[in-house]
């Protein structure tokens, strides 16, 4: 395929009004979600679409002080230098052309991420086959198009308010329910009960990325003994109890015998596969997104294939276009059938007497025309050309950049 263009286009989702979640020790401001919606044309007339995004839990979602508008700019730029005009018959090679060009260092596997999904988007096209069926050809196996989904929400609540959103989910029919604490040692044991008792079916996990970033209450005696609680009471997993590039300390947590997740804040897809290798999680999260695309994952899911002690689980945290990539990636990854599904306000799919949303995010749900097809918690992934959804270019226009970071930590000590 030889490419014609590349377009980065910044975009802003506004939180009006601003809205505050007080945690142990301070409050986190929400006040929008920005994405970088990427889109590559070839010379014959295909075009590719993929997102760019609030990155990780790690919290370096604005770049260290560039914004997503900054990012933007790198893609019209160096990345488009590097592109443009080439003709790329192996996915991989974009990669190479990427690592070779002027684009910065802090962006660069953003960059190929993005691309990568793209350039699959457009191969599928070419084919007139779903991403799915050329990945199932690279990892030679069966395709499962129906995958289990389990609901990301619970952001910074009273334990009550854990447990009517999980009640909702599971009326739903999603798999899992998982929830950030961070509301103290105490608040959290309480939730992590109260939601023992108070579902059914549905599973409970932890996402406590929040554990870390706090600078008192969670020293890593409570951790553990945090950690110890919520597998007592039949959590799922434990998400990030560490910072990500602490290695030892979940294998120090691994010890207690507790499930852990981890790997969506990896800085590459090595990283990732790396902490993979370590036996301390039970659970992979990479992320088509933030992991060098459909190409930087496939090592993390042969490594989680055939075993029982590693599942591969993306990480899935933006709109409805880095949905369907990477149920594109679970489809075709052998023995994988769960992705993360963000639940934010108003949901479309939703019709429910409590808002089971985290926070407002309308971008994610208007990226793309129609819907996503879910059903009781299941999703089926789309079968058309490419990654099966429709840009809707609309939103261009309609959510124009607002430069700032999209979410902030203060801290009452600050």
């Amino acid at each position: 395929m030889e490419i014609a263009a590349v377009r980065g286009y910044a975009l802003s989702s506004p939180i009006d009004p601003v809205q505050e979640r007080p945690f142990h020790g301070g409050v986190r401001r929400l006040r929008k979600r920005d994405v970088v919606l990427v889109v590559v044309e070839t010379r014959d007339g295909l075009r590719g679409i993929a997102t760019a995004g609030a990155s990780s839990s790690a919290m370096t979602e604005y770049f260290e002080g560039d914004s997503q508008g900054t990012f933007a700019d790198v893609v019209e730029g160096p990345v488009a230098d590097a592109l443009e005009g080439e003709t790329i018959d192996e996915i991989a090679a974009a990669h190479d052309l990427l690592r070779g060009s002027d684009v910065p260092d802090g962006d660069l596997i953003e960059a190929i991420s993005a691309i990568d999904v793209a350039l699959y988007d457009i191969a599928g096209k070419r084919r007139g086959a779903p991403v799915y069926e050329l990945l199932a050809d690279e990892y030679d196996s069966t395709p499962t198009t129906e995958l289990d989904l389990y609901a990301s929400a619970g952001m910074y609540m009273e334990p009550d308010g854990y447990v009517e959103q999980a009640q909702v989910l599971e009326e739903l029919g999603f798999f899992g329910y998982k929830y950030r604490p961070g509301i103290g040692p105490e608040g959290d044991r309480e939730t992590v009960e109260r939601l023992a008792e108070g579902v059914d079916d549905i599973e409970i996990m932890l996402d406590v990325h929040t554990w870390w970033k706090l600078r008192e209450g969670y020293d890593r005696e409570t951790v553990r003994d945090l950690v110890v609680h919520a597998d007592e009471h039949d959590a799922y997993w434990i998400e990030e109890p560490v910072e990500p590039d602490d290695h030892e300390g979940y294998v120090d947590l691994a010890a207690t015998g507790a499930p852990l997740a981890g790997g969506e804040s990896e800085e590459s897809a090595a990283g990732l596969v790396a902490l993979g290798e370590t036996g301390a999680v039970d659970f992979l999260q990479g992320d088509v997104r933030h992991h060098e695309g459909f190409t930087g994952c496939r090592e993390a899911v042969e490594l989680c294939a055939g075993r029982d002690d590693l599942e591969f689980v993306p990480h899935n945290f933006g709109t409805w276009i880095g949905l369907a990539a990477n149920a594109h990636l679970v489809a075709a990854a052998p023995e994988a059938t769960l992705v993360e599904y963000p639940v934010f306000e108003d949901d479309p799919l939703f019709d429910t007497e409590v808002d089971p949303g985290m926070y407002p995010f309308d971008l994610a749900f208007d990226l793309i025309e129609g819907q996503p097809d879910i059903t009781g918690g299941v999703l089926s992934v789309s079968d058309e050309p490419g990654l099966g959804v429709e840009l809707n270019e609309d939103v261009i226009e309609q959510y124009p950049f607002r430069d700032g970071p999209w979410t902030e930590f203060h801290y009452d000590d600050a």
